[in-house]
């Protein structure tokens, strides 16, 4: 796939191609011929998000331009950029928007400080990070604590002590803007439910509600996010974006949390719907 890069304003953009744009036609013809936009907004995110099955698993798409690029792929993923494109897409068919150009805006709100791409250190690098800026501006709500999640602090600094894993903080000036980020997120009280209680309240989750993953690194936040699946049968699974087999659903969301040492519970936030705001 080819990419332009486009300057509009002070924006830094990847104009699309014609396969990205024929991709999106695709979903926005789903949309429309299952009438989605009159469905509840996260059953829209599950609708979408199943169209997407099979496109591969790709790391490090984001931090591979020399500058902050505004890109949004729909023909491979990181687990992140699925949340971000599948409710940015969601968002657009609720509201009528079915524009590309609408698309690329509601994922700059979504990926970067308040909604505004203003260089690396803008973007909300560690997803509890960018649940709290999306929660402050009304986007997505974090449900964790009303469902039984316990208090936890810890001492975020995984990427100014990793720096060498990240090029773009060879830059003394954007190390030390993340390492603000940290300490002010290392400040916040965050609840988290436990790994071995998820199947508790399975229930009380919804299709379209985005998981964070909770790292057994202490300096690390997240390792990794999806979307809650509801199958036929009501049986809570995730739809994500995994570096094993690329965007898929695993069907048993307690099971796939077990089955995976690095985590020790899990973040909810549940998306808002843009009609009710």
């Amino acid at each position: 796939m080819s990419w332009t890069l486009l300057l509009i304003g002070s924006l830094l953009v990847v104009g699309p191609d014609s396969a990205l744009q024929a991709r999106f036609a695709e979903l926005m013809r789903h949309a429309r011929q299952e009438q989605l936009a009159a469905r509840p907004l996260g059953e829209v995110m599950q609708a979408l998000g199943l169209q997407l099955r099979g496109a591969p698993y790709a790391a490090g798409m984001l931090d591979a331009a020399p500058a902050e690029t505004l890109l949004t792929p729909l023909d491979r993923f990181d687990c992140v950029l699925f949340v971000e494109s599948v409710l940015a897409l969601a968002q657009g068919v609720v509201l009528g928007d079915t524009t590309l150009t609408g698309l690329q805006q509601r994922v700059e709100q979504l990926r970067y400080r308040d909604g505004r791409m203003n260089g690396y250190c803008s973007r909300l690098h560690y997803f509890t990070d960018w649940i709290d800026d999306n929660a402050r501006r009304g986007l997505v709500r974090d449900i964790t604590r009303e469902l039984g999640g316990r208090p936890m602090r810890r001492r975020i600094r995984f990427m100014s002590e990793h720096r060498t894993l990240y090029p773009h903080l060879a830059a003394d000036s954007t190390w030390q803007c993340i390492r603000r980020v940290e300490e002010a997120l290392s400040a916040r009280e965050r609840f988290v439910l436990p790994r071995d209680e998820i199947r508790r309240i399975a229930e009380r989750l919804q299709p379209g509600d985005i998981v964070a993953f909770v790292a057994r690194e202490p300096t690390l936040d997240v390792v990794h996010v999806g979307l809650v699946y509801v199958g036929a049968d009501g049986r809570r699974g995730l739809l994500h974006a995994s570096p094993q087999g690329g965007v898929r659903v695993s069907p048993d969301l307690q099971t796939y949390v077990q089955n995976n040492p690095a985590q020790v519970g899990i973040v909810v936030a549940r998306p808002l719907d843009p009609r009710r705001r």
